[in-house]
């Protein structure tokens, strides 16, 4: 194995020494995308001069570099995909694409790369798209500072904005997406980064993971789309210091757990969400130092979530902390911050010195009823709420936090 990749890294190496400069534009010997493709020479770079370049199917089959000169408009004219890269070693720099095919049998994208390596996609500008960007089968790429701006109105007939399939140790960095059907869609996408990208006002989901294990999304922001995000059906994912703003709907939330095991989810803000997080049959999950803030629910748990830690938390003035809809609880709240706390401290350690039960009966009670929620903050439901606090039948008595925090936690 050792020597197949000193003898593929000795072949870049020739291939970069021997390199040249294929030029494409209207008064150039090559004068379509297509055509400097095919008088370019392995690891040459291709520079695609400023203007309109009307072609689609354009097939990358060797190791290039991809230059835009002034941002050149390689325009599909709404005919099919536009770029599809067959090649390892292909870098994309500089174009901006538009008029991707629709169709209802073929995934047509702005931007393909199939069973590739060590690719680049950077600073390319998609619009007028169905599929943006999709990597297939491919591994050790990158996806960095690119602009994907769909017009997606309904989910059937609208594609993502950055897909992966099948592929692994994939880095998407800084990338902008705004509607499509799903800001950055993974599936069956392991060891990928996902980092300091902005996903919003996307008719589904900002990100979507499926069957994916051991990836990490951090510093992302992914405000006011459809649903918000879901992690699904995947194992050890790490979620970082990302923002989950304005994700507001019925079916809404900050964040879907779905059959999530052994992940980690730390230093996140959950603001404005009609749910922070819904949760369902997910497990060993550790959530700390996250702020929950002015969520309709900050977290729903469904049902067979066990061995979770909720430590160290912010729960700022949600209109419910925690809904639970099961009275049998095997899960830890310790020393988060609740803001609806009303206990004292009389050695004044920061630490209340009575435990805070966050699951209240009127909580239950809108679960199974949505329509009760007219009735919030009336004097009947604070009744009810101490009633149930002083003598749990329908909430789990054992659902407490036994050392809430007197301030917000600063981290």
């Amino acid at each position: 194995m050792k020597i197949k990749i000193v003898t593929f890294f000795a072949m870049i190496i020739v291939g970069f020494l021997q390199a040249q400069t294929v030029e494409v534009c209207k008064d150039c010997t090559y004068k379509t995308f297509s055509d400097g493709v095919k008088a370019a020479k392995d690891f040459d770079t291709l520079i695609i001069k400023k203007g309109t370049y009307k072609e689609y199917n354009i097939l990358v089959d060797k190791p290039l570099t991809i230059i835009g000169e002034n941002y050149p408009v390689i325009d599909g004219e709404l005919k099919g995909e536009i770029i599809t890269i067959v090649s390892d070693s292909v870098t994309v720099d500089g174009l901006f694409i538009i008029n991707v095919g629709t169709s209802y049998t073929e995934d047509y994208a702005a931007i393909r790369v199939k069973r590739s390596m060590y690719f680049v996609i950077q600073n390319v500008v998609l619009e007028k798209l169905f599929f943006g960007i999709y990597i297939e089968k491919s591994q050790y790429g990158k996806i960095f500072h690119n602009k994907i701006i769909g017009d997606a109105v309904e989910e059937y007939n609208s594609g993502n904005g950055i897909q992966l399939w099948y592929s692994k140790n994939v880095e998407i960095e800084h990338n902008f997406v705004q509607h499509v059907r799903d800001g950055i869609y993974l599936e069956f996408s392991d060891d990928c980064l996902i980092k300091n990208n902005v996903s919003t006002l996307n008719i589904r989901y900002g990100l979507h993971f499926m069957f994916s294990n051991d990836d990490v999304y951090q510093d992302n922001t992914f405000e006011n789309n459809g649903a918000g995000v879901a992690v699904m059906f995947s194992k050890r994912i790490k979620m970082y210091n990302n923002i989950f703003k304005e994700n507001w709907g019925t079916a809404s939330y900050g964040l879907l757990l779905k059959e999530i095991n052994d992940a980690e989810i730390t230093g996140n803000s959950f603001e404005d969400n009609t749910i922070g997080i819904n949760i369902e049959g997910s497990n060993r999950i550790n959530y700390k130092h996250n702020d929950f803030i002015n969520n309709g629910w900050a977290i729903k748990v469904k049902g067979a979530c066990y061995t979770n830690s909720f430590t160290e938390n912010n729960f700022l003035y949600n209109s419910f902390d925690i809904a639970y809809n099961s009275n049998v609880n095997d899960n830890v709240f310790d020393k988060n911050y609740w803001s609806n706390y009303t206990g004292y401290d009389l050695n004044k350690n920061g630490i209340g010195d009575i435990p805070y039960r966050p699951v209240k009966l009127f909580s239950y009670i809108v679960n199974r009823t949505p329509e009760t929620i007219i009735l919030l903050r009336s004097l009947f439901i604070d009744i009810i709420d101490f009633s149930e606090k002083v003598s749990p039948v329908f909430t789990p008595d054992n659902l407490l936090d036994n050392n809430p925090k007197m301030k917000r936690i600063e981290w």
